[in-house]
């Protein structure tokens, strides 16, 4: 809802022959109709329901052409490969609010390091070497769980029948919380109103 913020101006200040000029990159990206990409979304405190399964490979955060990829990511409590595609130093450092989750010095093109995340949260992830850079990781407790796509839209599958708090999170808006209940075999189509 409302005017989108306006874009975060990006200055390189080194190797910006990798790194690239001054830019503006959008606080929210947003498809035509105002479905909002790039948010986590989350049914919070399920205790039921399907088992965790092993991720098929470990989930990765890419330092490339000094931006974060994925810029958003949802993982669940396991491993993070951090990686260097770029020919500089990266310092790869995530956060818990204030706590260090990891910190990963990758001066070598093509470094791969593989560090635990430990426990559930959101992730604020920055490069000590490169000030603008700036991504973010949601460690999930549960299965239930998805990233809006260029369309805003989401699915959560097999969620066993019962009343939820629905999470949705974009770093500009911060947390929105609402309650829905899902009945057995059916399909519940939500929309939530993400503003700041």
């Amino acid at each position: 809802t409302g005017t989108p913020p306006l874009p975060r101006k990006v200055i390189p200040t080194k190797d910006r022959e990798v790194c690239g000029g001054v830019r503006e990159v959008p606080r929210i990206v947003l498809a035509p109709d105002k479905g909002v990409q790039h948010a986590f979304v989350y049914l919070r405190g399920i205790e039921k329901g399907k088992a965790w399964e092993k991720p098929g490979k470990t989930p990765a955060i890419d330092n490339e052409k000094c931006d974060f990829h994925p810029h958003v990511q949802v993982v669940p409590v396991w491993d993070i490969d951090i990686l260097n595609s770029d020919p500089v130093l990266h310092n790869t450092h995530g956060f818990y609010g204030k706590l260090t989750a990891f910190n990963v010095a990758l001066p070598n093109q093509g470094q791969r390091i593989t560090k635990p995340l430990k426990k559930a949260g959101l992730v604020r992830v920055e490069c000590d070497a490169h000030g603008w850079m700036l991504g973010w990781i949601y460690v999930a407790d549960n299965p239930y769980y998805a990233v809006t796509g260029k369309d805003g839209a989401f699915t959560i599958k097999n969620v066993p029948p019962g009343t939820y708090t629905l999470v949705a999170w974009q770093e500009h808006t911060g947390e929105v919380e609402r309650p829905v209940t899902v009945k057995p075999k059916e399909g519940v189509n939500v929309t939530i109103d993400l503003k700041k």
